[in-house]
């Protein structure tokens, strides 16, 4: 059995790299290339249409890469670029904030701090954050943006599929009152966390996207808790969203009104 699994995901994998040399394909010319029967390239296709990763043209029945795989393609593609997109916007962010700044990007159900500056203020907040190092969505605020721009169901699958254990007294681990910040970090572009993922400590984030308008990071500031009230929540939401975008512009996002 795990042979013949390791195989369908092999076909699976040769099938795809096919549209690298033509934009759409039929079942039988994938049948001939791949040298398998027209029956599993169906199976296969069909497989991989009700997961987006291919879709099919109504009039010619043909093939072509799906926009999960543009947006795929577009994620790994910022990985690479972030860095060089972010770096002075960080450095502006630092200086209109004072504050840390950090970038973030999803790694399954973590997210884990790429990039990372340490605050100019003389009262700083602790050990910083390793790169590298996972973090949980639910308690801070760079993943909350992230889930708040995940698709429904997949964000559904991880509020009530998620054990949701506390870091602190003020994380959240109600599934429903996690449900509304996400939703309300949605409608506002920007998300925050406060004392949830270290007593002390607030962080607020926004999302980056890239060319596709997917999201595919967050862009955030954290701070000691008795700095972030106020006027200076305010502030530092206003700075971060606007870094946020950004980033984005310089990774190819073209603002079409998508509410970031």
């Amino acid at each position: 059995m795990p042979d013949a699994t390791l195989s369908t995901v092999h076909n699976a994998a040769q099938l795809l790299k096919e549209f690298t040399r033509d934009a759409e394909l039929g079942v039988s010319e994938l049948a001939r290339r791949l040298g398998l029967g027209k029956s599993k390239v169906h199976r296969l296709l069909t497989t991989l249409r009700s997961d987006g990763l291919v879709e099919q043209d109504p009039r010619s029945g043909r093939y072509r890469l799906g926009l999960v795989l543009l947006e795929l393609g577009d994620a790994a593609r910022v990985r690479t670029e972030l860095h060089a997109a972010a770096a002075p916007v960080l450095v502006r962010l630092r200086e209109q904030t004072g504050e840390a700044v950090e970038i973030a990007v999803p790694d399954g159900d973590d997210i884990v701090f790429v990039e990372r500056l340490e605050a100019a203020h003389t009262l700083r907040i602790g050990p910083p954050l390793e790169a590298g190092r996972r973090w949980p969505l639910y308690c801070t605020a760079a993943g909350k943006v992230l889930l708040a721009h995940r698709p429904e169901q997949a964000r559904e699958e991880y509020l009530t599929g998620t054990t949701l254990t506390p870091l602190t007294r003020q994380t959240v681990v109600n599934p429903d009152r996690l449900r509304d910040e996400i939703t309300a970090t949605a409608a506002r572009g920007w998300a925050e966390a406060v004392n949830e993922l270290e007593a002390g400590i607030s962080a607020l984030a926004a999302p980056i996207r890239g060319a596709t308008a997917a999201v595919v990071a967050a862009v955030g500031v954290r701070a000691p808790t008795i700095r972030y009230r106020g006027a200076s929540r305010r502030r530092l939401a206003m700075a971060v969203v606007q870094a946020g975008e950004a980033i984005s512009r310089r990774l190819g996002w073209a603002h079409r009104n998508h509410g970031a």
